[in-house]
């Protein structure tokens, strides 16, 4: 079993703002897999299903993005899943570009208040991450002001296709594993690695390290 928690703030003041990308995602992925997502437990919004032949729970923790850890670690209690291997956590990052989509199997929560949250409440960091990027904070910006602002329409345009792409790679995650999904998916868009049949990222993972946020 799996579960897959997005992040994002609950309220329709929060929706479609960068700190979402993480519920954005969850949305696309139980659309293509036909899951309802509306049960209300452990702090979330939950739903069941099926995706490449593994029982999965897709989850919306509603504690907030600085409290995300207290819902997921509910979920992991409760379902009694392997965390280093069958939690999938799906989060908006400003250090990729728009439409950039980074998987990885570690790594520091990398100043992300609601995967330092996470990390803090199981105690380890070591759990699969698949990561939107939202673009760099602008120079003189506050980082609280521009995570809970919207996208412009070029990149929330560039930013759902990733969202699309993320729910394709989650699903291989569970079908293949994730090295298999970071060599088809990690990287920019642009040069075909998030692609099918694209040039794989191998080698750039290994260069980087299994520790790079």
């Amino acid at each position: 079993m799996f579960i897959i928690a997005g992040l994002g703030n609950p309220g329709r003041e929060y929706e479609n703002t960068r700190h979402n990308a993480g519920f954005r995602v969850l949305e696309k992925l139980a659309a293509k897999e036909n899951i309802s997502v509306l049960e209300k437990r452990h702090k979330a919004i939950l739903g069941k299903g099926v995706i490449a032949g593994e029982k999965c729970i897709l989850a919306k923790p509603q504690t907030y993005m600085n409290l995300s850890g207290e819902s997921v670690r509910e979920l992991v209690n409760f379902y009694k899943v392997d965390e280093k291997a069958e939690l999938i956590i799906i989060s908006d990052d400003i250090s990729l570009e728009p439409g950039q989509i980074r998987i990885r199997k570690k790594g520091s929560a990398g100043g992300h208040n609601g995967l330092k949250n996470i990390i803090a409440n199981l105690g380890h960091d070591t759990f699969i991450r698949v990561k939107i990027g939202v673009g760099e904070k602008p120079a003189g910006w506050d980082l609280a002001d521009y995570v809970l602002g919207r996208f412009s329409p070029k990149d929330g345009k560039a930013v759902d296709e990733a969202a699309d792409r993320a729910a394709d790679a989650i699903r291989m995650i569970i079908a293949e594993g994730p090295d298999a999904a970071m060599n088809r998916y990690n990287g920019a868009p642009k040069d075909g690695r998030n692609s099918p049949g694209g040039k794989t990222t191998a080698e750039k993972n290994a260069a980087e390290g299994e520790s790079t946020n």
